[in-house]
């Protein structure tokens, strides 16, 4: 019995489905078909009308049948046309159905065709954006490069046809290692080489990352040129510090030249006057101080120059920002409380950096008999430290980190390049902007806790 029912299925598997819409459609007209036969044959006719009218029976039954099949058939085979057609990119064929939104078939039809439609325009937007895509890698100025798992070049822009010096179609599917790549694919993801190829040479900031196309892993490489940015950087740092230095050495060597120069006519002079000594003592007084005042300047300089590294230690922030305060005698500076916190930082510079944004807020608070107040909070992983005060605010914000400049009649011009450095140095920002809620500078600190 086994064998006969599986023999049987193997039998129906071989029909197809239209055969068994068509038998189906035979049985379904089989009994009245059989009916109407049997009495036509029974009954009292003539042989001509009962061999006529069971081949119109016959005829009708299978015509119906085949009509039924057809029917059924045909607008599956219309649906599998239209998704052949889009399996194979073709999205322009369309199907015309019918207006009922009961009809079963014309919402089977609608929805291939919208299907059609959605296809379409998803290919148009990937089309447009592998082209923006393309124009964007060929214009952008640096060198992209990507590899499959086998360290075959598979993309390169022209950047990086520049930076090797050569076409693309002599660069894909090289190794990376004959294309002198073999570095960027090792160690850290983001690092600086100091790396020669045949287009160019110098300091280069690598880049790199993974994505997967096909299924398959690929590593993208991105080389950006940084020789030309530091040195336009350098060019113009060496053109502030020349201008600032000049300027302020040129402020002391006037008066300097002026005062040696009314001094040489003086004791060149054939009869001295009574109060010659006077004039003598004065000028050199002058030039001693103006000395006294660039040799300052070059003093200051060096300190921001030569800052050295932080030596960290845990900071208790509470007792910081007390101690900084206390160090203002001019008037008093408000202490707002905080939460408890330690920090790991260099307590002598931080030390220093305070001090220098405690006194501005003082000099500034004191042109207007305004306040000073210190607070600190903690936001996430990070020390937020605050100084604010009631003077005038702030009105050129574009000098305020410049070494040497000041709008202070002795002011040195470096407390804040020097605040801001050390702030850099210990991982954080400092920035000042004037108080919105009120008149006055706010200057925010941001430091790591950890």
């Amino acid at each position: 019995m086994g064998s006969d029912r599986s023999g049987s299925a193997h039998g129906t598997a071989k029909i197809s489905f239209e055969q068994r819409i068509l038998l189906l459609a035979l049985l379904a007209g089989a009994p009245g078909s059989v009916v109407a036969l049997t009495l036509l044959w029974t009954g009292d006719y003539a042989e001509k009308v009962r061999w006529t009218f069971s081949f119109l029976v016959t005829v009708l039954w299978v015509g119906i049948a085949l009509s039924l099949r057809a029917r059924v058939v045909r607008p599956l085979q219309t649906i599998s046309n239209m998704l052949a057609a889009l399996r194979e990119g073709d999205f322009s064929i369309r199907a015309r159905r019918g207006t009922r939104v009961d009809d079963a078939l014309a919402l089977a039809l609608l929805e291939v065709n919208t299907l059609g439609e959605t296809l379409r325009a998803q290919r148009l937007g990937a089309l447009e954006a592998s082209a923006l895509l393309r124009t964007v890698l060929e214009e952008i100025d640096v060198a992209i490069f990507a590899f499959d798992e086998l360290r075959q070049l598979r993309l390169v822009n022209r950047g990086g046809e520049r930076l090797l010096g050569r076409p693309a179609e002599q660069l894909l599917g090289r190794s990376s290692a004959a294309l002198g790549l073999g570095d960027c694919l090792h160690g850290p993801p983001d690092r600086t080489l100091t790396v020669t190829f045949p287009g160019g040479s110098g300091k280069w900031q690598l880049r790199r990352s993974t994505f997967r196309q096909g299924g398959r892993r690929h590593q993208l490489i991105v080389l950006s040129d940084l020789s030309k940015a530091l040195r336009d950087e350098e060019r113009l740092a060496w053109q502030r510090i020349v201008r600032v230095l000049g300027h302020e050495i040129n402020n002391s060597l006037a008066p300097i030249k002026s005062i040696a120069g009314s001094l040489r006519a003086l004791v060149g002079r054939p009869t001295l006057p009574d109060d010659w000594r006077d004039d003598l003592q004065g000028g050199l007084t002058i030039i001693e101080s103006r000395s006294e005042s660039l040799s300052r300047l070059m003093a200051a300089y060096a300190l921001l120059a030569r800052l050295p590294s932080p030596q960290r230690r845990p900071v208790d922030v509470e007792s910081w920002v007390r101690r900084v305060a206390q160090l203002e005698t001019r008037l008093a500076v408000h202490v707002a409380p905080g939460p408890p916190l330690t920090i790991d930082a260099d307590g002598d510079q931080l030390d220093q950096l305070l001090i220098n944004l405690v006194r501005n807020a003082a000099d500034a608070s004191l042109e207007t008999n305004g306040g000073v107040v210190v607070g600190w909070t903690r936001n996430g992983t990070t020390l937020d430290v605050w100084v604010r005060d009631e003077g005038l605010g702030l009105s050129d914000t574009a000098n305020l980190f410049v070494p040497f400049f000041t709008t202070k009649p002795r002011g040195s011009g470096i407390g804040l390049a020097l605040s801001r450095q050390i702030a850099e140095a210990h991982g954080g920002t400092l920035i000042l902007e004037n108080r919105r809620d009120a008149r006055g500078c706010e200057a925010h600190v941001r430091l790591p806790i950890e």
